[in-house]
């Protein structure tokens, strides 16, 4: 009985998984829009555009992810209809902003200051050389640190079901209601689909870091 519920529900646990997939990849995106340009700021702002940046970056990461995913849901939907996927996308993603602000700071210190000095001695200005020269490799070298923010943004998509969002847990919900019980198979199967998403993600990053790895340089 238990396990022709699992295969019965099948469909609409993958539903739910690719919910949580496409969640994870729009709020990944914009942490890492809004992450890199926090860092940029704080990397190489003057004083008040780092300390503005850190008080973005320290304000975001103060707030607990639940109240965040409520504000940018009930509250902004006061006076704009916006979407639970929506809300949800922004206030994870600003969160995950935050603590890629940091990794990109710290890719950024990194890089070799004879890096700069050089693309300034051909003729780059300051802007130039840190879009062409110093944050190309900083990105490259983030990869291997970013990997643990992004399987840590693909389990907090979990907490997007409080708003609504018909993810994979919220489907696991669904179908613990309508099978009247066979809780802990159900949640097992849930748990079992998201260690397979984090898997693939960690295998495919991994990749990915191993081809854009900077030559001579050790992680």
């Amino acid at each position: 009985m238990i396990y022709q519920t699992i295969r019965e529900n099948i469909p609409y646990l993958a539903e739910g998984a690719a919910i949580t997939l496409a969640l994870a990849l729009a709020l990944l995106a914009i942490g890492l829009l809004v992450g890199v340009t926090l860092g940029l700021m704080q990397r190489y702002g003057g004083m008040a555009v780092r300390l503005l940046a850190t008080l973005i970056e320290r304000l975001l990461r103060a707030i607990p992810a639940v109240v965040l995913l409520f504000l940018f849901y009930y509250g902004i939907s006061t006076f704009y209809d916006i979407s639970s996927f929506a809300a949800a996308s922004l206030a994870l993603g600003l969160r995950s902003a935050a603590y890629q602000s940091q990794i990109v700071r710290g890719a950024l210190a990194s890089v070799p200051s004879g890096q700069m000095a050089a693309a300034r001695a051909i003729g780059l200005t300051r802007l130039a050389a840190i879009r062409h020269v110093v944050l190309p490799q900083a990105l490259r070298q983030a990869i291997g640190p970013w990997t643990n923010e992004a399987l840590s943004e693909l389990k907090d998509t979990s907490l997007a079901y409080t708003i609504g969002v018909v993810e994979l847990m919220r489907q696991a919900n669904y179908i613990v209601s309508a099978s009247y019980g066979h809780t802990l198979a159900v949640y097992s199967a849930a748990a079992l689909v998201y260690l397979l998403l984090s898997l693939a993600a960690t295998r495919a990053l991994a990749r990915l870091d191993h081809r854009l790895r900077v030559p001579g340089l050790v992680h």
